[in-house]
């Protein structure tokens, strides 16, 4: 029997798996020893591994990032979550000039081995401060790896490798993920960087989706289907470093890419895959893109104005079906519900 887990869970699964393994994993955030455990992903671990090795934080992100990255330097390996990637912006002279460029600016001579979990997304109404994807920040800055694995699999394996490397990782989750549910191996295994993951196969549109996108593309590839079209769904994974030969590869056979993105289109990570790709493709395939993400205004809190702002399953179809073609009748899918794990959230974060 196939055995699954949640994202939540897979999570937790990895965290315990690593911090038994390796005496040196620790986990530090406000939030890790409270009674919900950041949506569950470090239940228990406070009474398995004590007090020294799961520490509550204050409500002080950078001093308790430098806390973080100097344990990374003295040869721990810490997992440092934040609850709100939107606060993770108060330690950026940390992670940007700290973390991720000691290794450079001692010759080698130093690691930081500093994973930050930070989580994204929209949730019941939180508007412009508590809902932002700021991931594309990251991917701007040398040093620092950045992964945003949408499947319980790859939430395992990613954690898996980001505890292990020697360098900082963002490690990004969407709160609209940990519920989801799918395969995950009992064994530690870890999931590479750089490698897309190629979800469903298609010959007519490639549909890349980040993060929770990837669910609202595999629904969008499920509405397409009833008009004739086979949309095959990539997965990034990794978003740095990126797998451009795996997405450029599909764009070059189908001849249309949409990016979607949980985030802003404007110097996003759809940006960068895009043009990544169209790089790579110069001369050799003429490919139509689009890119699809939050509208360019701050994050709504009323859920009305959440409809229009992120995209969804049936703009997804529409945006792919009508892409490099001539076609003047606008189809669209008809009705549409929400998500159900966005209707299902209740918080409180």
């Amino acid at each position: 029997m196939e055995r699954t887990l949640t994202y939540a869970e897979a999570i937790r699964e990895a965290t315990e798996q690593e911090m038994t393994r390796d005496p040196a994993v620790m986990v530090l955030g406000l939030g890790v020893a409270d009674h919900r455990a950041i949506y569950g992903t470090t239940h228990g671990l406070l009474e398995r591994f004590g007090g020294e090795r799961v520490l509550e934080t204050p409500l002080a992100e950078d001093g308790m990032t430098g806390v973080a990255i100097g344990a990374a330097l003295a040869g721990l390996r810490p997992i440092h979550v934040h609850i709100r990637m939107d606060f993770v912006l108060l330690a950026m002279n940390q992670l940007v000039n700290i973390a991720a460029k000691s290794r450079y600016m001692f010759g080698g001579a130093v690691s930081v081995p500093l994973v930050v979990r930070a989580i994204i997304g929209r949730s019941w109404g939180q508007g412009a401060q508590h809902s932002q994807g700021l991931h594309a920040l990251f991917m701007h800055v040398p040093g620092l790896k950045v992964v945003a694995p949408t499947t319980p699999h790859d939430a395992k394996g990613c954690l898996i490798a980001s505890i292990r490397d020697d360098g900082p990782v963002m490690f990004v989750e969407h709160r609209m993920l940990h519920s989801l549910r799918g395969h995950v191996p009992a064994e530690a295994y870890g999931v590479p960087f750089g490698r897309a993951r190629v979800l469903e196969p298609g010959d007519d549109v490639t549909l890349v989706g980040i993060s929770h996108m990837v669910l609202e593309c595999l629904r969008a590839r499920a509405l397409l289907a009833d008009v004739g079209v086979r949309a095959e769904v990539i997965d990034p994974v990794s978003l740095a470093p990126l797998d451009v030969d795996t997405i450029a590869a599909s764009a070059a056979r189908t001849g249309r890419l949409v990016v979607v993105d949980t985030g802003w289109t404007t110097c996003g990570a759809s940006a960068e895959i895009a043009a990544a790709v169209l790089e790579r493709l110069a001369g050799a395939a003429v490919v139509q893109v689009r890119r699809l993400g939050f509208a360019p205004v701050p994050c709504p809190t009323t859920r009305m104005l959440e409809q229009l702002f992120y995209p969804n399953a049936q703009h997804i179809a529409a945006t792919a079906y009508a892409l490099g073609t001539d076609d003047t009748t606008a189809w669209a899918p008809l009705g549409g519900t929400e998500a159900p794990e966005v209707a299902e959230f209740r918080g409180p974060f």
